[in-house]
């Protein structure tokens, strides 16, 4: 296998890796909210600005991730 081979199976090994905690995280954010929401409807505001943060803090991962594929496929 040649360097560049190499190179591009580590980055996307990285970015497929790198997406699947995220994935995993968001959905379940989104789960319990929507649960939260069904159980306590007047409490939408404060759960609605808890979930974006977190919708942010899970996606700020991936995009790490997305940065490390980048950064082994082009340097």
């Amino acid at each position: 296998m040649t360097d560049a081979g190499v190179r591009l199976l580590a980055a996307a090994l990285a970015i497929g890796l790198g997406a699947i905690g995220p994935a995993l995280g968001i959905g379940m954010l989104a789960a319990k909210a929507m649960e939260a929401l069904g159980r306590n409807p007047e409490a939408e505001g404060a759960i609605r600005g808890n979930l974006i943060l977190g919708l942010a803090f899970a996606e700020a991962i991936a995009i790490y991730a997305l940065v490390v594929a980048l950064i082994i496929k082009f340097v």
